[in-house]
């Protein structure tokens, strides 16, 4: 039988194994940044809280891990033991060099021999890679530092964080909004800024962010 205990350390070795904190998994999985801390583990009554199957189903498929797999390594690890695929090494790259020629086939798969590597356990996609943040102009929502996996075999619906490059070689993180036969509407990280319109004739790719290190 899985306790209450079992569940948050489970919770929170994804975290150590993803390099992240409990917050920055959240914001990852598209969740309050508040919901896995340990402030939200019980009530003001002293009750344990447990973490929501919807949160949870975000954040597994946030860091490409089923809930099958979840379950049977929390069974496992009994209260911090967590014993996940390692995972594979990925191809890893400046977001800003992202944008010269030479690294992305048609498809927006990375292509030649000039790319670092990172591992990244739990992802079961062959397709992905990693971008890596230069610099603040995305903050405060990525630094410079944090890096970002992106998928581009990965299904894309609205509200999803997308990578996108245009035919000039700008590199775009945005979140998708809707796209029709002629443009594509994207809305900004921040949600103050206004959002962008592309005529999908000046878009080489896109590719959904699938994970977020910070």
């Amino acid at each position: 039988m899985l306790t209450h205990q079992d569940i948050w350390a489970a919770l929170d070795a994804l975290a150590v194994r993803f390099s992240m904190s409990p917050s920055a998994m959240a914001r990852a999985a598209g969740l309050d940044p508040t919901t896995f801390n340990k402030s939200k583990r019980s009530g003001a009554d002293g009750k344990a809280r447990w973490p929501s199957t919807e949160s949870l189903s975000k954040v597994l498929a946030a860091l490409g891990i089923s809930f099958e797999d979840f379950a049977a390594q929390t069974a496992k690890s009994k209260a911090g033991r967590f014993g996940m695929d390692m995972g594979a090494n990925i191809p890893l790259i400046d977001m800003r060099q992202a944008g010269q020629d030479g690294y992305f086939d048609e498809t927006g798969s990375p292509v030649g021999e000039h790319w670092d590597e990172i591992r990244m356990p739990g992802l079961r996609d062959n397709h992905v890679f990693a971008l890596q943040i230069p610099d603040d102009f995305l903050a405060p929502f990525l630094r410079a530092g944090d890096r970002i996996v992106v998928s581009p075999a990965a299904a894309i619906k609205g509200g999803d964080r997308v990578v996108v490059k245009l035919s000039s070689g700008e590199v775009l993180a945005k979140v998708f909004k809707s796209m029709s036969t002629s443009k594509l509407e994207l809305h900004t990280l921040d949600p103050q800024y206004p959002g962008r319109t592309i005529a999908l004739k000046d878009i080489q790719w896109m590719a959904r962010i699938v994970w977020i290190s910070q």
